[in-house]
C-alpha cells in the first residue's frame, strides 16, 4: 500500500494525498519521506503549475505518530540525542520542501490538522478548509512546547501574534468557521478538494514566471525588515517580466477583444 498518492486531476495541477487514513495520516517516516520525495519530483516537473495537498479519510494530518512512527533514514549507529536531531531534520525538510517549490501549494484541509499537520498546512501558500476541518497546536497538550516545524514563525504571520499566542498557549481547537474568520484559511467549502483544484487551474492560466516570482516575493515580503529595502526587489521582478515577455501586451489585447489572455512568457 502506498502511503502517498499522486494524481493529476488537471494536466497542470498535481494532487498529493497523504494516504494512511487509519492513522489520520500521521507523520510517520514511511509517510513523510515519500511525501517529501513526491513534492521534490513535482517541483522538477515543468508541466505542473500548482500542487494540491490533502489527506485521505477523515483527517488532513494528525501530527506525530505516537504508536508507529517508523525509522527515519540515515540513523544507523547514532546515539539517542543525534538520532533525535536527524529525525527532526527529516520533518523540517518536508516543511522546507513545500516552501521551496516553484509552484504554489494549496492545502485542501479535509479534516483534523493537528500539531505537525497544522505546520504542514501553514507551510502551504494557500489553505482552504472543509466544514469538518479543525486545527490544533497540540504540542502544549502533550507536555511539550507548541513550537515545532516553523509554527511559531508561520502562524503569527498568518493570523497575527495575539491570535497565534491564543492558539499555541491554550492548545484549543480552531474550527473551520473560526479559521476562516481569523485568516488561517481563505474559505470553507464542502468540496474542498474540488475547490483547491479549481484554484490550481486558475493559477495555471497565468504567467509561469509571474506566479513563481509572486510566490517568492510573498515569502520574502513576510521576512523583510523594512518596506524601503524591500520595494526594489518587487520592482525588479515586475520589470523583468515587462521587458522580457509580451505578456502585458497580450493582456491588453485580450481585454480589448473580450477573450482570455494566453501568456507565452516570451517575446
Amino acid at each position: 500500500m502506498s502511503f502517498v498518492l499522486v494524481d493529476r486531476p488537471d494536466p497542470a495541477v498535481a494532487m498529493v494525498t497523504l494516504n494512511r487514513p487509519e492513522r489520520m495520516n500521521a507523520m510517520a517516516y514511511d509517510v513523510m519521506v515519500p511525501f517529501r520525495d513526491a513534492l521534490r519530483s513535482l517541483g522538477e516537473d515543468n508541466t505542473v503549475r500548482a500542487v494540491v495537498v490533502t489527506g485521505a479519510g477523515a483527517g488532513f494530518c494528525s501530527g506525530a505518530d505516537q504508536e508507529s512512527a517508523g525509522v527515519p533514514p540515515g540513523v544507523a549507529g547514532l546515539t539517542r540525542p543525534t538520532y533525535a536531531l536527524r529525525a527532526m531534520e527529516v520533518l523540517e525538510d518536508v516543511v522546507l520542501t513545500i516552501r521551496r517549490l516553484h509552484q504554489p501549494v494549496i492545502a485542501a484541509v479535509n479534516g483534523a490538522a493537528i500539531g505537525g499537520g497544522l505546520c504542514l498546512a501553514l507551510a502551504c501558500d494557500l489553505r482552504i478548509a472543509a466544514p469538518a476541518a479543525y486545527f490544533r497546536a497540540a504540542g502544549i497538550n502533550n507536555g511539550l512546547t507548541a513550537s515545532e516545524l516553523g509554527l511559531s514563525f508561520l502562524l503569527p504571520r498568518a493570523v497575527g501574534s495575539t491570535r497565534a499566542a491564543d492558539i499555541m498557549l491554550t492548545g484549543r481547537d480552531v474550527l473551520a468557521e473560526e479559521a476562516e474568520r481569523i485568516g488561517l484559511v481563505s474559505s470553507v467549502v464542502p468540496d474542498v478538494v474540488g475547490a483547491a483544484v479549481e484554484i490550481g487551474q486558475r493559477i495555471a492560466g497565468f504567467s509561469q514566471p509571474g506566479i513563481e516570482l509572486t510566490k517568492k516575493s510573498l515569502h520574502a515580503g513576510i521576512s523583510a525588515t523594512s518596506l524601503e529595502t524591500y520595494l526594489s526587489s518587487e520592482g525588479i521582478g515586475q520589470l523583468y517580466l515587462r521587458m522580457l515577455t509580451g505578456n502585458f501586451e497580450e493582456a491588453t489585447a485580450a481585454r480589448k477583444e473580450g477573450r482570455a489572455p494566453v501568456f507565452r512568457d516570451e517575446r
